[in-house]
């Protein structure tokens, strides 16, 4: 269960438990329910002054416990064993049930407290899962703070017949009163954001009022958090307004290739890269979506964002750094059906089809490593690649032909995917060669064909390529004067972590050289 090491960290951890609570277990004779009250008792045993630990519980799901404050109501539920990517969750919901302070900013805590209105969440995560942990943790504070806020975490490998009956197919999925609420990564911000409607407004007027920057940049990925540093550093008046801070870095599970850095994941990274920009003097604005660039109106004029919100920022110099998304296959049945059998990220999703069919739509890297990972958990996953061959790397090619579970189509096209009104049961794609249609039956369909960039926004303002991509020079300047871009937006080739952080560099370096060349008032 834990070895000796994770139980001295889990005790030190446990230390800061200042207020007594309950941890109450609903259990069967399941294995599942020896596993978690072996679990349990570990807890128990290594802080038996404050944490009690009773097994006469009767929630309707089993195994489950709960987190009781004592003399508190507030509602806190684990459903199934929470280790993997969750076992952080479960020890922060510790310290948090047990009065450790929560490292988020007391205007935060404020507005969570004053939500009014009764809100039972239900959030399903998989273990394997690098976007939940997220939402578990947003969802578990909001639970401890508020006591009109209910929390259930349930593992959805440990109620397959749940999962299957309320149709979850992507993870993680968030029901609030019994009605799906969201999916996919979302911060305690944002879900405080969607209850709270007066939230937007207020943030809008904040944000309007600030003071202009001397270099404002867009998107929280790699390039923006290098620039972010490399201006700050410069000691002039610094922000970044990002969407989702670590952009796609977030929804990448290993990364080996970053020099200097042997092995880390998406997650980890895009943490280390928010550290290392809060360690200096930039006004990060996190959940901020850009919505349109509005250039100076006058030669050495201030150049404006406006925000989703309705918020506008000011600068003297802007750098775009907004990332790239998944791309989509673009064929009928794909929105229908995107987290009812349509997925874009295997780790997250694939242990939802478990012992099931899928597919995989598309031969590079990305597909290729998707198929290899879904081939160990689903009875058959099959591969469809628009090209006449695999284009990911040979050590991968050789490693999926030698799976038993695998079958690939090449030179072929799909055409549509297909459900029943609530799911995918099907898939039609067309030999390119012969121009004949086939059909496959089979319950998940996965999207790995690349990226496309996050730029609609920025039609008709600068110049964009025939891909969309910023057009750039070699020093990061757009078609406007004072706007520079950087990272995979950008028409700079070969879209990888290392390559965007240098973009970013560059685009500080060179909005610092643009405000330097600027007269003086």
């Amino acid at each position: 269960m834990l070895d000796e090491s994770l139980k001295t960290q889990l005790g030190a951890y446990l230390e800061r438990v200042q207020q007594p609570f309950e941890i109450v277990a609903s259990l069967d004779d399941s294995e599942n329910s020896r596993d978690t009250l072996s679990l349990l008792q570990i807890i128990q045993g290594l802080r038996s002054d404050k944490i009690t630990l009773k097994t006469d519980g009767n929630d309707a799901r089993k195994p489950s416990f709960s987190l009781q404050r004592t003399g508190s109501s507030n509602s806190l539920r684990f459903a199934g064993l929470p280790l993997g990517h969750e076992f952080t969750s479960l020890v922060l919901a510790l310290l948090w049930t047990g009065g450790h302070p929560p490292k988020v900013e007391q205007e935060l805590i404020d507005q969570i407290k004053a939500l009014d209105g009764d809100f039972n969440f239900e959030v399903y995560m998989s273990l394997s899962c690098h976007n939940c942990p997220d939402v578990v943790q947003a969802l578990a504070l909001m639970a401890v703070l508020n006591p009109r806020v209910k929390t259930v975490v349930i593992e959805g490998g440990a109620f397959q017949d749940e999962v299957n009956q309320r149709q979850v197919m992507a993870v993680p999925m968030v029901f609030l009163n019994g009605q799906v609420f969201g999916s996919g990564r979302m911060l305690v911000e944002e879900i405080v954001a969607k209850l709270d409607s007066g939230a937007a407004v207020r943030d809008a007027a904040k944000l309007s009022a600030q003071a202009p920057y001397d270099v404002l940049i867009v998107g929280g990925g790699p390039a923006g958090a290098a620039a972010a540093v490399y201006a700050a550093r410069k000691g002039i008046r610094t922000g970044i307004a990002a969407e989702r801070f670590g952009g796609q870095v977030n929804d990448t599970l290993a990364i080996e290739n970053y020099v200097s850095v042997l092995e880390t994941d998406g997650p980890k990274f895009a943490a280390a890269l928010e550290a290392h920009v809060r360690a200096y003097d930039v006004n990060i604005m996190n959940l901020q979506r850009a919505d349109k660039l509005i250039a100076a109106a006058e030669p050495n004029g201030l150049v404006e964002i406006q925000l989703a919100n309705g918020g506008c920022l000011k600068s003297k110099t802007v750098i775009l750094s907004t990332g790239a998304r998944w791309r989509n296959v673009n064929v009928p049945g794909e929105a229908q059906y995107k987290n009812k059998g349509v997925a874009y990220c295997p780790h997250c999703d694939g242990p939802l089809f478990k012992g099931k069919r899928v597919a995989v739509i598309g031969g590079g890297n990305s597909g290729v490593e998707a198929a290899i990972d879904l081939a160990g958990v689903v009875a058959h996953v099959t591969l469809i690649e628009f090209d006449t061959r695999l284009r990911a790397d040979a050590v991968l090619v050789n490693k999926l032909n030698s799976l038993p579970n695998v079958t690939v189509h090449t030179n072929a096209q799909t055409t549509e995917i297909i459900g029943d009104g609530q799911k995918v049961n099907g898939l039609t794609y067309k030999d390119r060669a012969t121009e004949t249609s086939h059909h496959i039956e089979l319950e998940g369909v996965f999207v790995q064909i690349g990226l496309v960039p996050n730029t609609e926004w920025l039609k008709g303002t600068l110049e964009l390529s025939r891909h969309g991509e910023i057009v750039v020079d070699a020093r990061g300047q757009t078609s406007v004067p004072g706007v520079f871009a950087a990272g995979d937006a950008t028409t700079v080739p070969f879209k990888q972590i290392i390559i965007a952080t240098g973009d970013g560099a560059k685009a500080a370096l060179s909005a610092f050289d643009y405000l330097m060349r600027l007269p003086t008032a």
